[in-house]
């Protein structure tokens, strides 16, 4: 199956600044990759080049099969945007915002039945009368995904969606996340908020100083983070832990141990048996909570390669 996007050594400068230096990627269909990086990586430029909103000074972008750069129009039918500031006009209904977004982007057949359907996927259904105005932000945030998505793109990118939300909010839109890439939907989703984007993301994409620092996916690759919390003698387990293949800085975490592996997930369920036949009593193993956030911290903090 062919990549859903694919960039290959995409530059673009400001004056004065170079925000993207020979970035090159490929993301593959039915994924979330959380695009990531500190403020003024190219995040967001980076966000407006794939969906042809900002010219390039080098490099090519196909999404879905469509050359961005040459076509940036056609390609807006491949995806959805939805821009770190929501743009919604606050005195149509509901019913009418969708409209008008199917009909901006194309759609000019079913639009009832096409809204309808957009409002049931967002839950808004109970909402189709009521002006966008009225609205609380967590609902214009995903009547302006719904905005996003009602000419079924299968792409969506997402820049910095749950700034502003409340926790309860947050967590409604990580689920319908969840459910767009269960439909077979791609995401590309910006955010600074790392604990949130583990609940849903498959992959991760670094940025810093607009070049590309790391793409991969999450919890098979190099530099998974672990724990691992015994019953009784933790000094002995840190030594049995220390000896075992891709195992590497190892730390005390209160009452158990943090520690970064190499292996994929099979490698990581024959760690779990050298353990326990090296009699090491195992009270928990797995994943640490922290995973993506920690992954991003080693690859921001390791020293940038020097320009090509």
């Amino acid at each position: 199956m062919s990549p859903i996007i694919t960039v290959n050594d995409l530059v673009f400068e400001y004056p004065g600044l170079r925000a993207l230096d020979a970035v090159s990627f490929s993301i593959e269909p039915g994924t979330i990759t959380a695009l990531v990086g500190p403020n003024g990586a190219g995040k967001t430029t980076l966000m407006r080049c794939l969906c042809g909103l900002l010219r390039p000074l080098a490099g090519a972008i196909v999404v879905n099969g469509i050359d961005v750069i040459e076509a940036p129009r056609r390609c807006h039918q491949e995806l959805g945007f939805l821009p770190d500031f929501i743009g919604l006009y606050d005195s149509l209904t509901v019913a009418q915002c969708l409209e008008y977004a199917a009909t901006a982007n194309g759609v000019s057949h079913d639009l009832d039945s096409r809204v309808r359907t957009t409002a049931e996927r967002l839950q808004l259904v109970d909402r189709l009368a009521q002006r966008a105005g009225e609205l609380s932000r967590g609902l214009r945030q995903r009547l302006a995904i719904g905005q996003a998505i009602i000419h079924a793109p299968p792409l969506l990118i997402l820049d910095e969606p749950a700034s502003g939300l409340d926790p309860e909010a947050r967590h409604a839109l990580a689920e319908l996340f969840r459910a767009l890439q269960a439909q077979g939907m791609s995401l590309l989703v910006s955010s600074h908020i790392l604990a949130e984007l583990q609940d849903y993301a498959t992959h991760m994409l670094v940025l810093r100083a607009g070049r590309m620092l790391e793409h991969r996916a999450l919890g098979v690759a190099a530099n998974t983070v672990l724990t691992l919390e015994v019953v009784a003698d933790l000094p002995a387990a840190t030594v049995t832990l220390k000896a075992q293949a891709h195992v590497a800085n190892v730390e005390q975490d209160g009452v158990g141990l943090r520690f970064n592996f190499a292996g994929d997930v099979t490698a990581q369920a024959e760690l779990l048996r050298a353990l326990i036949i090296a009699g090491v009593q195992v009270l928990r193993f797995g994943a640490s909570g922290s995973n993506l956030q920690e992954s991003y911290l080693n690859s921001v903090r390791a020293p940038s390669s020097p320009p090509v």
